[in-house]
This record gives structure tokens, sequence and C-alpha cells, in this order.
């Protein structure tokens, strides 16, 4: 496989820990497998936030509302990616 052709089909993820990116998105998979990433990590991020809003946190130390609210953020970005991907081979008529 030719750089060129590697670097068009794999779309980073956003890097959220790092400067550069690290993890891509094979922009040429079935948009089928595309959407249940987006949708399994979309309907994880739901249930880990209605746990979140139905548990009593009385005993938690601040530090215990930024894990809680990042672990939401990076499954939130990468759906919000994987839709990305989805949206452009959409707008390129696939």
């Amino acid at each position: 496989m030719k750089t060129e052709q590697s670097l068009s089909r794999f779309s980073p993820l956003t890097p959220i820990a790092t400067t550069q990116p690290i993890l891509f998105i094979d922009s040429t998979a079935p948009l089928t497998e595309l959407h249940a990433c987006a949708s399994e990590r979309l309907h994880a991020t739901l249930d880990y936030l209605t746990l979140m809003a139905c548990a009593t946190l009385r005993d938690s130390a601040a530090s215990d509302f930024n894990t809680l609210t990042n672990v939401a953020r990076i499954l939130v970005q990468d759906v919000t990616d994987v839709f990305g991907v989805i949206e452009q081979r959409g707008l390129e008529g696939e």
C-alpha cells in the first residue's frame, strides 16, 4: 500500500492526551461497521452517564468528578470523529 493511499484511508481520532494523532479510523470501512462503532460508544456513554446520574457520590473527591467527566468526554469525542468520517463519506456520494 502506498503512503498516499494509507494517509487518505485513515482518519485520525482527535488527540486528547498527545500532541499528535495516535489512533486512526479506517475511513474505507463499511458504513455499517463505522455506524456500529459510533453507536456502541454512544450507548455506552449514555448508560454510563445514566448510572452516574442515579449514583450517590457524597463521599467522592473532586478528582473523581474529573475522572468521570473525562471518560464521557473521550467516548463522545470518539463518536464525533467516527460520525465525521461517516458524514464525509456521505458527502462524497457513497
